[in-house]
C-alpha cells in the first residue's frame, strides 16, 4: 500500500495556497484561479464522463481562497470568494501537479 501523502504545512494567502510538502524544503504554491478551475467536483465536472462544466469566463482573475479545510488526511476543502466550496483537492493529485520550479523541470 502506498504510504499517504501528508503535507508538514499549508498556509491560505490572498492570491493562492502554500503547501510544504517536507521538511526539506519542497514547497509549491498553487495561484488561485488556476486552482479554483482545477476544481473536480460534480459541480465542476460531470460525474459519467468527465466533462469540464466550469465555464472559465466565470471565474474572476481576483478569485482567491476564503478558507481552508481538511478532508481527513486526504486532501484539502478551499471555499473562495465566489462562494463555491464544494471541491476536494487530494493531497496525491496536488503533489502530482505541484508547479515548483523542482517537479516542473521532472525527473534527472
Amino acid at each position: 500500500m502506498p504510504t499517504p501523502v501528508i503535507p508538514r504545512s499549508i498556509t491560505r494567502r490572498p492570491d493562492g495556497v502554500e503547501i510544504r510538502w517536507d521538511d526539506g524544503g519542497h514547497t509549491g504554491f498553487f495561484a488561485a484561479r488556476p486552482l479554483r478551475l482545477a476544481c473536480s467536483c460534480a459541480q465542476c465536472v460531470e460525474e459519467m464522463t468527465g466533462r469540464p462544466l466550469l465555464d472559465p469566463a466565470g471565474i474572476p482573475d481576483d478569485i482567491h481562497p476564503v478558507t481552508l479545510a481538511l478532508v481527513g488526511a486526504y486532501g484539502l476543502q478551499v471555499t473562495w470568494s465566489d462562494g463555491h466550496g464544494t471541491g476536494i483537492y487530494p493531497f496525491d493529485r496536488l503533489l502530482a501537479a505541484c508547479p515548483c520550479p523542482t517537479c516542473r523541470a521532472g525527473p534527472p
